[in-house]
């Protein structure tokens, strides 16, 4: 109970237009036009400005509460926001990309029996699932965030019963907690045989043996033979590790429409970036809902209500409005921050110029909490003039070479994946030894990163890859 007291107190600590302006700075540009389009069908106070509108409102110009005040309990400020102005050539690209797995499970979400609070919940832990299709954050970590970002109070029970309900969604593995419990969905999930109800004893009870290649302990434990133990070994490998890396036929010929939210140019020398505006409408307010206002401050106790009603969705607007505006202004300097950090790579699209970047380095150069850059870099997209990229791409950590060069993780990743490429598979190079090899070639790492960069590539130890 205190653990949801602190919670409810954090909520009250942001003010409505910080709400605001963080739920709208996650949305990539699509979703943006949807939140603006409902919030102009439930607020009547605002207004879409015509393409012929020229800032000034045609009955009178800007409006101003401070000609408006009910018992003075209306603060003064504008209603009427100027919101960066349109392009003038609105013209943009869309990007046919394969369907990614938090999508196609959001859409078999859609048609789950789960009631209305449930479906919330569960498309937030689908958002909250790696690339992989893992849930790696803990259900009490879980549970606060869902407290805080949709009001809604859950705990580690009702998480886990909703879990499992995703893990019943295609493709099977989805929502595991680990690389077990990913293979035993799977599993479970095959016609029984022999083999699939020996491979699902195996991972449920010698998973440690089997991950090492113990063989001869697995065999003495289960009292099986070779042969039921290659039958069970086969039903195994050809499961999927990587679910949500690897979604399967039906749904990589589905595909969703991509609209970049960023746009570089490079012309003359100068890389130019832009924030095509597409179909999202400049907002006003309605000067006819403010002359309500003027005309019900000193009616009947009918009157009075009507004005409060009306101060409460010019409140709402003026929220709306201003996020909107931030929300631009925020994105703006963020780009604008990783293009001048990234500007080789941006000049050529060589990916060997692109500097180990952290939201840490561009947090204190836009001089924003390191959470603001998580939520502006979180599914927006930059086209470039070499291609689109979601602007995850560009953030990785750094190590430093013999030469005392900075190094992307990217790049030294890409040259253990070719190392390990070429190795003889009869006698597979052991982290130890590519240690060596990774120096041989100018770069400086441990033991343990080129074992956690090996893991992040799916690349089993050397006594895994070995081959008769």
């Amino acid at each position: 109970m205190l653990k949801q007291g602190l919670q409810q107190k954090l909520l009250q600590k942001l003010s409505p237009l910080q709400i605001q302006t963080i739920k709208l700075l996650e949305l990539p540009t699509l979703e943006l036009e949807q939140r603006i389009k409902k919030e102009l069908e439930e607020n009547p106070v605002l207004d879409e400005v015509p393409d012929n509108d020229d800032i000034e409102d045609a009955q009178g110009g800007t409006i101003s509460l401070s000609d408006y005040s009910v018992d003075d309990q209306i603060p003064s400020y504008k209603l009427y926001t100027n919101n960066q102005g349109k392009d003038l050539q609105p013209q943009y690209n869309t990007f046919s990309v394969k369907e990614s797995f938090h999508q196609s499970l959001l859409t078999q979400l859609g048609y789950s029996q789960l009631g209305t609070r449930e479906k919330t919940i569960a498309a937030f832990i689908i958002g909250s699932l790696d690339d992989d299709g893992y849930l790696r954050r803990d259900l009490d970590s879980l549970s606060d965030d869902i407290i805080f970002r949709q009001g809604i109070e859950t705990n580690e029970n009702e998480l886990e019963l909703i879990l499992k309900k995703i893990q019943e969604f295609e493709p099977v593995g989805i929502g595991a907690r680990d690389l077990r419990e990913c293979l035993l969905l799977q599993i479970r999930s095959d016609q029984e045989s022999e083999n699939q109800k020996l491979a699902e004893k195996i991972l449920e009870e010698h998973f440690q043996e089997f991950t090492k290649k113990h063989y001869q302990k697995i065999m003495s434990r289960l009292s099986i033979s070779e042969e039921q133990l290659r039958g069970a070994i086969e039903e195994i490998v050809r499961l999927n590790p990587r679910p949500g890396g690897q979604i399967d036929d039906s749904y990589a010929e589905q595909a969703q429409q991509v609209v970049p939210d960023f746009i570089l140019e490079f012309k003359d020398g100068e890389l130019i970036m832009s924030m095509p505006r597409f179909s999202v409408p400049e907002l006003k307010v309605n000067k006819r809902y403010a002359d309500m206002l003027l005309s019900s401050a000193n009616s009947d106790r009918a009157g009075k209500e009507a004005a409060t009603f009306v101060k409460q969705k010019l409140d709402s607007a003026k929220w709306f409005i201003e996020a909107i505006r931030q929300r631009h202004n925020t994105l703006s300097n963020t780009m604008n921050a990783i293009i001048d950090f990234q500007r080789e790579f941006f000049i050529e699209g060589d990916e060997t110029k692109l500097r180990p970047m952290v939201l840490k380095n561009i947090a204190e150069k836009t001089h924003l909490d390191i959470s603001t850059i998580s939520r502006v870099v979180n599914c927006k997209y930059i086209q470039t003039h070499f291609g689109i990229y979601p602007l995850k791409y560009f953030f990785s950590e750094g190590l430093m070479t013999d030469s005392g060069e900075e190094v992307s993780t990217r790049e030294i990743k890409n040259i253990l994946a070719e190392s390990i490429d070429v190795e003889d598979k009869k006698k597979p190079l052991t982290d130890e030894e590519l240690v060596f090899v990774l120096h041989a070639k100018g770069y400086n790492v441990a033991r343990r990163t080129v074992a956690k960069y090996r893991e992040q590539l799916n690349i089993p130890i050397a006594r895994l890859r070995k081959e008769l």
